[in-house]
């Protein structure tokens, strides 16, 4: 056979593999071994000697070998394919496209073939030879008819769309790798139900996915790359980059075993408007019907209903202290109604003893006949219930031996300065707090205010310098937006790093821009607030308005000296005033630790108190203390503890609770054979 009818037949072979594959691909092969082993597989006496080089060692074809040598094509039962692999009807030429196939074949894809050129190679060329004889030279000649393969543009725009094509590659295969099947019918179930806002966009995105996760997981490891390679073209950017999507973030953090409503509210933060928010935890049919099974089958129906705990509930060798002549508050009279109204100004106590809470335990409250806790503001956070079963009689749910749970609270309602610091990203709970608010008006006041303090060291903290050995300026508002109070917020924590001595509170008026609101302060001390209203206009740049004095004691109280008027406010907390004593009605480790259980947990303290309720809706339990069984429901279940409502009972038991794991103190009264005032520290 003729080389010119060889090359043919590579031809007719190239056109029908762009007519059924579309893509081609380049391999990682080495362009001189293909060019070397094209050489030397000839059989004996195929390539002679011609001139000084053998027949076929031609320059022009060596440069086509080089230029898609290399180049593969993958058919539909995913078997990767050279474009050497064909009948050559040749036995001079077979051999050696087979062994040039049978090596590209054995090296690996690493990208797309695009070429700038709609022909490879050189035809042919013309030598006139010394008597005038022109003689006619065959080289290896492609035609590339594809618009897959051949594109217009230089090999900048080449090199970008090769780059393009591998990262969906690299993103597509990982997507297939790192997303579980499981949290894809999830999601699809979700859309289905229209539990996703906005998710009937991208069912068709995640349909398709499915379809080539279930490929692809069926694959042994040596094709799931070719797989990729080979549906890459047919699902696009769209598909090949779901990971990169806000539906592929979503898909990513269920498998990763975020819970379900957190990943879904992540989701929706990005594709819903700024004011879209989900009232409902987020789980799908399947999930529901299968934990219903679980919890059926375990005989946890009854398990369910939950109430407020109250002192009969606990078996007597749980209660550390109880003190049964406490009564609800039953006073009628306007002067009770007016008590409970006045200001209390809060107390300073010196030379109290200090008592660990497991001394305290057990040396003090077994001698207990009356114990009283001084509440403070800063308690807040601590507020608790005792949750019990409604059904005495129902099996435990829970990693211990009781169906006893607990709820704690941080829904106490902060001043709305407090709340705008916090929303801003400043600090609240320091020891002591002054912030600064304006702009709260219908009105827009565009002033820029400024939070100054002087420290007992003359340290000055302002915007200029935020930062001193003990506080922080951690919130500066410039330019105030409409619509938006504007703060700011100078803080000091921890108190046994504060310098005793005077401490000097001011607003500046940075620039004056018109506003006309004034503005409101707030100085928190030890958890005692003092309000201050600035309600005139602040009229002029570089003005100083001072607020007030807080004086550190070498005792560790404070003092405040007033600059403006102020109001102090004693928080009310679940019906009971802060910064005074209330009656403890029992005292008690949390359910994890009774019946001299150890270990299953964080041991927590609970102080309940006189006429403590609890105002909101508790969850009646929490999936980190259910039984490892159940936890494969917890999306469920976590539903569960909030949907279900906690019903209440007389004299339930709430209060304070303290985790062991986290360092806090109490003041208490205690009444034995004598009085005293003691320091619990837990």
């Amino acid at each position: 056979m003729k080389f010119f009818e060889f090359n043919q037949r590579l031809n007719l072979n190239l056109q029908k593999v762009l007519d059924n594959a579309k893509c081609l691909f380049e391999t990682d092969a080495d362009k001189d071994k293909i060019w070397d082993i094209y050489l030397s597989s000839f059989p004996s006496g195929a390539n002679p000697l011609y001139r000084v080089r053998s027949t076929h060692d031609c320059s022009c074809c060596r440069h086509f070998m080089k230029q898609i040598g290399h180049v593969v094509w993958i058919d539909n039962d995913l078997n990767v394919r050279s474009i050497f692999e064909f009948d050559a009807n040749s036995p001079d030429y077979q051999p050696v496209i087979d062994k040039i196939a049978e090596y590209v074949k054995s090296c690996n894809i690493i990208g797309r073939f695009l070429t700038s050129s709609n022909t490879i190679g050189t035809q042919k060329n013309l030598e006139v030879l010394d008597d005038g004889t022109i003689t006619t030279y065959n080289h290896f000649y492609v035609n590339i008819s594809s618009s897959n393969v051949f594109c217009r543009g230089h090999n900048d725009v080449l090199n970008a769309m090769r780059s393009d094509y591998n990262t969906t590659f690299g993103v597509f295969q990982r997507s297939l790798e790192t997303i579980s099947l499981e949290a894809v019918d999830t999601v699809l179930e979700l859309i289905d139900s229209n539990s996703l806002y906005r998710g009937a966009e991208f069912k068709t995105m995640i349909s398709t996915f499915r379809k080539h996760k279930i490929a692809y997981d069926a694959l042994n490891d040596e094709l799931k790359p070719i797989y990729c390679w080979k549906n890459l073209e047919s699902v696009g950017q769209t598909v090949g980059r779901i990971k990169n999507h806000a539906i592929g973030t979503l898909l990513v953090d269920i498998t990763d075993g975020e819970e379900l409503d957190t990943a879904v509210r992540k989701f929706e933060s990005v594709v819903a408007p700024v004011n879209y928010k989900r009232p409902d935890k987020v789980f799908t049919q399947r999930m529901l019907d299968d934990a219903k099974k679980t919890i059926e089958s375990l005989g946890y129906i009854d398990s369910l209903p939950r109430r407020f705990a109250t002192i009969d509930d606990v078996a007597v060798n749980n209660v550390l202290y109880v003190n049964r002549n406490v009564k609800k508050d039953a006073a009628t009279s306007v002067f009770d109604d007016l008590s409970k109204e006045a200001k209390t100004k809060p107390l300073k106590f010196s030379r109290v003893q200090e008592i660990d809470v497991e001394s305290f335990v057990n040396n003090v409250l077994p001698h207990a006949k009356d114990l009283e806790l001084y509440l403070e503001s800063r308690h807040s956070p601590n507020l608790m219930s005792l949750i019990a079963p409604v059904n005495p009689d129902a099996p435990t749910m829970f990693k211990w031996n009781n169906g006893f749970s607990w709820a704690y609270t941080g829904n106490v309602t902060d001043s709305d300065i407090r709340e705008n610091v916090k929303n801003a990203g400043g600090k609240v709970d320091g020891a002591l707090r002054f912030s600064i608010q304006w702009n709260d008006g219908i009105i827009h006041d565009g002033n820029d205010l400024d939070a100054h303090c002087i420290t007992p060291e003359r340290e000055h903290i302002f915007y200029g310098h935020k930062y001193s050995r003990c506080g922080a300026l951690d919130v500066d508002i410039i330019h105030p937006r409409p619509q938006v109070p504007a703060v700011e917020n100078i803080v000091f924590s921890p108190k046994r790093d504060m310098s005793p001595g005077i401490y000097q509170f001011y607003v500046n008026v940075y620039s004056y821009r018109c506003g006309a609101s004034g503005f409101r302060a707030e100085i928190e001390a030890d958890g005692v607030v003092h309000r201050y209203d600035y309600s005139m206009d602040v009229d002029r740049s570089g003005r100083d308005i001072r607020v007030a004095s807080v004086t550190l004691n070498r005792d560790g109280t404070f003092d405040i000296e007033d600059e403006l008027n102020s109001s102090v406010s004693s928080a009310e907390m679940w019906g009971i005033k802060s910064n005074q004593f209330v009656p403890v009605s029992a005292v008690m480790y949390s359910p994890n630790y009774w019946d001299e259980q150890q270990g299953v947990g964080n041991k927590h303290y609970f102080f309940f108190l006189q006429n403590c309720v609890n105002p909101d809706q508790p969850n009646g339990f929490y999936n980190e203390f259910l039984k490892d069984s159940l936890m494969k429901h917890r999306r469920v279940f976590e539903a569960l503890g909030g949907k279900m409502s906690v019903e209440q009972t007389d004299n339930q038991l709430s209060g304070l609770g303290f985790s062991s794991t986290k360092h806090d103190s109490i003041i208490v009264k205690v009444k034995g054979s004598v009085e005293q005032i003691m320091k619990v520290l837990v």
